[in-house]
């Protein structure tokens, strides 16, 4: 009897010493992760009258609802509670096993709960990241519609305001291109506005105090990237106050010569007298030296006559000096002028100057008729165009081997006989300019450049 005592007493100490689910299996440490899920609660209530299935519907359904499990089955057996399942933390693997353990009439826990890593490739965040993007998009789909309609608004009622203006200005304001710059800063301001409202409208306070905020540092910024698009448009605006040129002038720039078609805010074209295009930019026509042989229809040309040193000077001014005055393209005022101009090697040059009227007369062709004429009238006065002087030499000597009777015969004279000179020949068709015929073919050709003529009309 003692003896049993002894081992009743033995069982007691054993049983205090070792408290309830002492032989619960510890779950395996858990790693770290970037995730602390939230500790569970003191105690989880059941009925008054706990049975192992309860328990197991309640944990089953306080776990499910976190979402951290995958292939959860949670079993009781005599308060016993087996966990099993998947999760990607060991830190939700031991809050399962927490959670278990003080749940109420639950005398151990084995938690068999594996922690499988997630892959390398897990879309379910980009998943749910544009579902998220979805429904926030379907929430703000009525706004973006109205806000639509305000921009389609705005940009009507700037094409108005521009419209409107465009005639107001253009009386104030004598260059095209002004007039664009001014009306397309309105139609941008008003559409800015409208831009303002819809950022309003959607709550982006901020952004809409940022975008009209930084208008004026987007301009800066874009202008430091664009350089040369921005010069060549400044240059452009400069050009169209100065109005160097109009439409239609012959002008002569960057070393080329040509009629005016156009000027956009990038380049300026001309057509050659070739009837080529050129496109120059008009950075480099305002830094360049701009020559307009249209501004003054009035123009002055010369050419060049060697005469004989036997000859006399006066009456070769003489004869050509009357041709000037009396051929129709030449102007009466300023004066013609027959100038000696050198004394070369074998001929006394005279250089001729006279004025036309560059809008009546081509210089080419006024000078091929004037040229013609004034060989003639020398050669009818017996005025000699000796070549330049040339030194041949011989190195044996020449020979020279004459007849009694061509040594007796005095030398011929030669005689010019006088006919009509025309002041233009078919060859030279009519003296008229050739500009008209330039632009003519500018007409029927197709110019490069699009977009809207800046220069005035």
């Amino acid at each position: 009897m003692r003896k049993l005592r002894i081992i009743g007493l033995m069982v007691l100490l054993c049983l205090g010493i070792f408290p309830t689910g002492a032989f619960a299996q510890e779950p395996p440490t858990a790693t770290p992760a970037a995730i602390e899920p939230p500790a569970p609660a003191d105690t989880v209530s059941t009925q008054p009258t706990v049975g192992d299935d309860a328990i197991a519907n309640r944990l089953g359904e306080i776990m499910t609802a976190t979402g951290w499990f995958d292939a959860l089955a949670v079993t009781v057996d005599n308060g016993v509670v087996f966990l099993d399942g998947q999760t990607t933390s060991g830190d939700y693997q031991q809050w399962a096993g927490e959670l278990a353990r003080r749940t109420e009439d639950v005398v151990a826990v084995v938690n068999r709960i594996e922690v499988v890593p997630p892959p390398l490739w897990d879309l379910a965040l980009l998943r749910a990241e544009l579902q998220s993007w979805g429904r926030q998009f379907i929430r703000a789909l009525p706004a973006l519609l109205f806000g639509l309609v305000i921009l389609l608004i705005a940009t009507v009622v700037a094409r108005i305001v521009v419209r409107l203006a465009k005639p107001l200005l253009r009386r104030h304001m004598p260059s095209p291109l002004i007039v664009t710059i001014i009306t397309r800063l309105i139609a941008l301001t008003i559409f800015l506005l409208g831009v303002y409202l819809v950022l309003q409208l959607l709550g982006l306070t901020r952004l809409a105090v940022t975008v009209l905020g930084g208008t004026g540092i987007m301009g800066i910024v874009i202008g430091f990237a664009f350089r040369d698009i921005a010069e060549n448009f400044l240059a452009s605006i400069l050009l169209g106050m100065r109005q160097p040129f109009q439409t239609d002038d012959m002008i002569e720039v960057a070393g080329f010569t040509g009629i005016v078609q156009q000027m956009n805010t990038r380049s300026t074209v001309l057509m050659t007298l070739d009837g080529n295009h050129i496109q120059i930019p008009n950075a480099t026509i305002f830094k360049s030296v701009i020559t307009n042989f249209t501004a003054n229809a009035n123009r002055r040309a010369s050419f060049l006559v060697g005469i004989g040193y036997e000859n006399a000077i006066p009456e070769a001014q003489s004869l050509i000096i009357k041709i000037l005055e009396e051929h129709p393209a030449v102007l009466e005022m300023p004066e013609p002028l027959v100038l000696v101009e050198e004394l070369g090697p074998s001929t006394v040059n005279l250089r001729s100057y006279f004025w036309y009227d560059a809008l009546l007369y081509a210089p080419h062709k006024i000078r091929s008729s004037l040229l013609r004429l004034t060989k003639r009238a020398l050669e009818e006065a017996g005025i000699s165009m000796p070549d330049d002087a040339r030194e041949v030499i011989f190195p044996n000597g020449v020979p020279i081997i004459t007849t009694p009777s061509e040594a007796a015969a005095p030398p011929a004279k030669t005689v010019v006989t006088s006919v009509d000179e025309p002041l233009a020949t078919d060859a030279e068709r009519a003296l008229t300019t050739v500009e008209a015929e330039i632009v003519e073919q500018a007409a029927k050709s197709r110019t490069p450049e699009a977009g809207e003529n800046l220069l005035q009309e």
